[in-house]
């Protein structure tokens, strides 16, 4: 597909939905979209369904750039699963959102458009295809709904350490939902840290939030609970989490990564093609 014919259905989608509001994830506070904002998610969800249109593939992991984490060395803020037979419609998001900053989350199940239309911070996205068997499982799992609710902790933690059975974030909900799909011969657990497999561990991203812009910044919240982590965590600000890198870094250490796309600066990157 040229890109002037991307340009074309964006826009044609952000003016049928010119009207559309958002509150997922943020606070209750309706908020509607600016034009530039809809065409934005607009050839975002365009671009990212022609891709995974084109690959023979159930369901792949689709992250955004929701919060900038540059300072701490970080892309990419959130991710969800893209599933192409949902009973919602084709290549559905479901993903797990914190419920108006409070300390309570839910499962969302929502359209490409809707996904990258939650206050991005950048343009940018990645694809990541998962190799057939776990591919296979995810998409099982996805149309089991009990399932995934077994697998979803409602006290939200944007801080829940790695394991938690206290609380979850939308990044440990997806690693847990992995775990879970990964055939016995490659998997680990993280909830145990113990492993079923190569004997390695998951080995999160780490946060450091010193005590000073903790106090000073204002950094307490109904959905932020330092008081998960141990004191000496505490004491020195680096507070391991589950990210979308620590994620992915964990699914090409295990041989589970099928190929990846990412979109940035307007333009699929130059990287391994699909599945």
């Amino acid at each position: 597909m040229s890109a002037g014919t991307l340009r074309r259905l964006a826009l044609a989608l952000a003016l049928a939905l010119c009207a559309a509001t958002s509150n997922a994830g943020t606070t209750c506070v309706e908020a509607n979209h600016d034009a530039d904002a809809l065409r934005r998610a607009a050839q975002l969800a365009v671009s990212v369904r022609v891709e995974l249109e084109a690959a023979d593939a159930p369901v792949a992991l689709v992250s955004r750039v929701g919060t900038d984490l540059s300072e701490h060395g970080l892309r990419y803020s959130h991710a969800g699963f893209a599933v192409r037979d949902h009973r919602d419609g084709a290549w559905t998001v479901v993903h797990l959102l914190n419920e108006c900053g409070t300390d309570r989350s839910a499962l969302f199940a929502e359209g490409l458009m809707n996904f990258y239309l939650d206050d991005l911070a950048r343009d940018d996205t990645r694809i990541t295809w998962i190799e057939p068997e776990t591919a296979a499982a995810l998409a099982g799992l996805m149309a089991d709904e009990r399932a995934l609710m077994r697998l979803h902790r409602p006290r939200y933690n944007l801080l829940s350490p790695p394991g938690s059975q206290r609380s979850q974030n939308s990044t440990s909900w997806v690693l847990e939902v992995l775990d879970a799909a990964t055939p016995r011969h490659a998997s680990r657990s993280p909830m145990r840290g113990t492993p079923a497999g190569a004997g390695e561990r998951f080995r999160p991203s780490t946060i450091r939030i010193a005590y000073g812009k903790r106090i000073v910044g204002g950094l307490f919240a109904s959905n932020i609970d330092f008081s998960e982590h141990p004191v000496a965590t505490r004491l020195s600000g680096r507070y391991p989490v589950v990210t979308v890198a620590s994620i992915l870094d964990d699914l090409e250490g295990r041989g589970l990564v099928l190929a990846t796309r990412e979109w940035r600066d307007g333009a699929w990157r130059a990287t391994p093609g699909r599945p």
